[in-house]
């Protein structure tokens, strides 16, 4: 699942208003959110951390409203600790992810 445009720019637009400048640090704000999270999933070796990581990237996701990334936490929380398919599709959203 890659990343897509849509209504996490219309949730950052909408803070960040004409300030191009605020709307870079939002999302870099996010990016970094984000990788935080996969992180976190990537070194989680019991059931429990790993469903912490994963709400807590549901989470971010439902906060902003970024439908793929929802379904990626929900695959996350359906599966088991250190997943790797999940792993892989998580990074992929990160490494496509804009942040200019």
């Amino acid at each position: 699942m890659a990343y897509e445009a849509g209504a996490l720019d219309a949730t950052l637009a909408a803070a960040a208003g004409d300030d191009p400048v605020l709307m870079r640090e939002l999302r870099a704000s996010f990016h970094e959110s984000l990788a935080r999270q996969i992180d976190l999933l990537r070194r989680a070796r019991c059931d429990g951390n790993w469903e912490v990581a994963a709400m807590r990237l549901k989470g971010l996701a439902a906060s902003f409203q970024v439908w793929p990334l929802i379904a990626l936490a929900e695959q996350a929380l359906d599966g088991a600790p250190g997943d790797p398919v999940v792993l892989r599709q998580l990074q992929a959203f990160l490494d496509e992810f804009p942040l200019g």
